[in-house]
């Protein structure tokens, strides 16, 4: 059955259906791309073999034609289908990447297989004319308390990209593991990322520098940013094991494979503090190309607020010396902070803990509040994965929330975007971390892309829905939430 045209996630900004109008890929469809948008016009082709059977060939002449428009912003598109063919028109071509992500949503959900299907494989007419509101759209993946492979990454931004998410914020280390292989510190992967590590001693593994650069390209070969977080002045137990003049009597702790945070620090007096980091910054932020890495700061209960300050005051320089702008989650904000530095907001209830004074300032917010956005947090009370400390999260109260509204004195103007972050405690595979991804991801990706007056529950649970036999499909786990009427 054909789908609506405006059945699709994140919600399009304007959606002009024309119901006389239709097109249906088959065996003689081809691909034109003018120049500069030939990378998408492959990806799609690629993305819709499989499961067509057809040749798909790339060239100048097709009924599937991909341009670019400088009158539109880069993340913007307009999709156009007529019974004579499908324009897909673009500000750059990651506005490109996005329209395809939405003529995927409207074929059959058949079109995610891997091999051939007796489908009709007919989009709805129309037109979609759309773009994010937020330019910030992430995820976060915890690979500190239990590593994932290469491979896994590349799955996870597979199936993330499909709701238009734009960043991947990696969490490298932690109290239970390093995950980033780092030439000046080589003990830190070779003692804290090797067996034993992780939470229950059961995570084990770390990038090399050559695996980190293979997830950056595969990323960006999807238009995702990759934002490497680099935990401190907390959280740095397994540096300090591996290293223990990193600790403030030179002793190295036993290593931590428990779940309880807020134990560790770096010392904000010693020398040693700040070459261990210049050297960390310097080798990671020349691996990334994207604008940001995250220095962490939270849950520093070990370190005193002078300590604190001393730390963070001498660390921001040093991102920023390496061509990077600074995240850090929220309690970064008691410092005072330059314009070029980004909060991290994820507290459950509003307090004065500086955001809304650095935001004041010129400072952008990214929004992570826990009760709404940690994908680790279960489902209900009886979710056999996850933790409850911010509550359960069901995929209704992820979506009703907005992020303009969450705290005083942040607007929509401060805002940065929104992330969903999930943390990898009681994770232990793949499937694992699909699961607590979806379905409520796509929630979080409808708040940082869709307009707020076209966001609605009822719409977006019918909408949701679907997604079903489309992740059946792909051998996406997920949770089947009864909020969700899924097809049976």
């Amino acid at each position: 059955m054909t789908r609506e045209l405006g059945d699709v996630i994140p919600a399009p900004g304007e959606v002009r259906p024309d119901a006389a109008a239709f097109f249906t890929l088959d065996a003689g469809t081809a691909i034109s791309a003018a120049p500069g948008t030939e990378h998408v016009a492959a990806y799609l082709a690629d993305v819709l073999r499989p499961a067509t059977g057809f040749d798909l060939p790339v060239g100048d002449n097709g009924a599937i034609t991909l341009s670019l428009d400088a009158g539109l912003a880069a993340e913007a598109y307009r999709l156009e289908i007529a019974t004579g063919g499908v324009r897909l028109t673009a500000g750059a071509s990651a506005g490109l990447f996005n329209a395809v992500q939405t003529l995927r949503q409207l074929l059959p959900a058949e079109i995610y297989t891997g091999t051939p299907q007796q489908v009709a494989w007919t989009l709805p007419g129309g037109t979609i004319v759309d773009a994010p509101r937020f330019g910030y759209r992430g995820a976060m993946l915890d690979v500190a308390r239990h590593f994932f492979t290469v491979a896994e990454v590349k799955a996870f931004i597979d199936a993330i990209v499909q709701f238009k998410i734009n960043h991947l914020h990696l969490h490298l280390t932690d109290d239970q593991g390093w995950r980033i292989e780092i030439d000046a510190w080589p003990k830190l992967t070779a003692i804290s990322g090797g067996d034993g590590t992780g939470v229950d001693g059961v995570g084990p593994g770390f990038y090399t520098k050559a695996d980190y650069t293979e997830i950056v390209e595969y990323a960006a070969a999807r238009f995702v940013t990759i934002v490497p977080e680099i935990d401190m002045p907390g959280h740095v137990n397994a540096a300090q094991v591996a290293y223990p003049e990193l600790t403030a009597d030179g002793v190295a702790p036993p290593q931590r494979t428990d779940v309880e945070v807020g134990y560790s620090s770096l010392v904000a007096g010693k020398d040693e503090t700040y070459a261990f980091v210049a050297d960390v910054l310097r080798e990671v932020a020349a691996l990334t190309p994207g604008p940001y890495v995250h220095i962490g700061g939270d849950e520093a209960q070990a370190t005193t607020a002078e300590d604190y300050r001393t730390f963070i005051e001498r660390v921001l320089p040093l991102v920023t010396a390496y061509g990077k702008s600074p995240i850090g989650w929220h309690e970064m904000a008691t410092v005072d902070l330059p314009p070029s530095a980004v909060t991290q907001y994820w507290r459950i209830e509003a307090a004065d803990d500086g955001t809304a004074r650095a935001a004041a300032t010129g400072g952008k917010v990214l929004m992570s509040p826990a009760d709404r956005t940690y994908l680790d947090m279960k489902y209900t009370e009886d979710s056999p994965l996850g933790l409850d400390w911010a509550g359960v999260l069901g995929v209704e109260k992820a979506y009703g929330w907005d992020p303009a509204e969450r705290l005083p004195g942040v607007g929509e103007e401060s805002l940065l975007g929104v992330e969903a972050p999930l943390w990898s405690e009681t994770l232990r595979s793949l499937d694992d971390v699909l699961t607590m991804t979806f379905p409520r991801l796509p929630a979080i990706a409808e708040i940082g892309w869709s307009p707020r007056e076209t966001r609605d529950w009822e719409s977006f649970r019918r909408r949701l829905a679907a997604f079903g036999p489309r992740w059946q499909h792909q051998s996406v786990a997920y949770h089947p939430s009864p909020e969700i009427a899924w097809p049976t």
